[in-house]
């Protein structure tokens, strides 16, 4: 199949909420070339990190109408798509769905390309799920993190309830 992107992804956050990081891994097997990306933030949920991930991985492809396949070891990510999660939230307009400026995010990038949605086990000795593991603690751990306004907005808004 021409035009066949893989892209591996992996989020990994210290305290969840805490520090947070996402790696991924685009692969294009058709032109032998592999790049991998990761980013850091100071206060963010692991379940965000693993979706910043797709998105970042979907929004590094430069070319439209790409065939890709996303592997991730976040059932909260590959559930919400393969089991149309994702549609139900667009029809309630994201009312009590957590993370809903990420996955409006996402919504254009699936209408630009072909994607499907592959769970794979975490740590099972995946090599490229172990190098995004990999990627996403560096990114954890970087000196100098990302602020990840919108979770921070909501953080700051929950500390004043309660």
């Amino acid at each position: 199949m021409p035009n066949t992107i893989n892209l591996y992804t992996d989020g990994a956050a210290f305290g969840n909420p805490g520090p947070g990081g996402y790696g991924l891994i685009l692969e294009w097997a058709e032109k032998d070339y592999i790049k991998e990306f990761y980013e850091g933030f100071r206060l963010t949920t692991n379940n965000r990190m693993e979706l910043l991930a797709v998105i970042v991985g979907l929004e590094k492809l430069k070319q439209e109408g790409m065939n890709v396949t996303v592997y991730s070891d976040s059932k909260y990510v590959v559930d919400a798509i393969n089991q149309n999660w994702l549609n139900g939230w667009v029809k309630k307009r994201f009312n009590k769905v957590k993370n809903p400026d990420l996955w409006k995010r996402l919504l254009p990038l699936l209408n630009k390309h072909t994607v499907t949605f592959q769970w794979i086990k975490g740590h099972n000795n995946h090599p490229e799920n172990e190098r995004c593991d990999v990627l996403a603690v560096m990114g954890a751990n970087l000196k100098e993190q990302h602020i990840d306004y919108f979770y921070e907005e909501i953080a700051t808004k929950e500390d004043a309830l309660f």
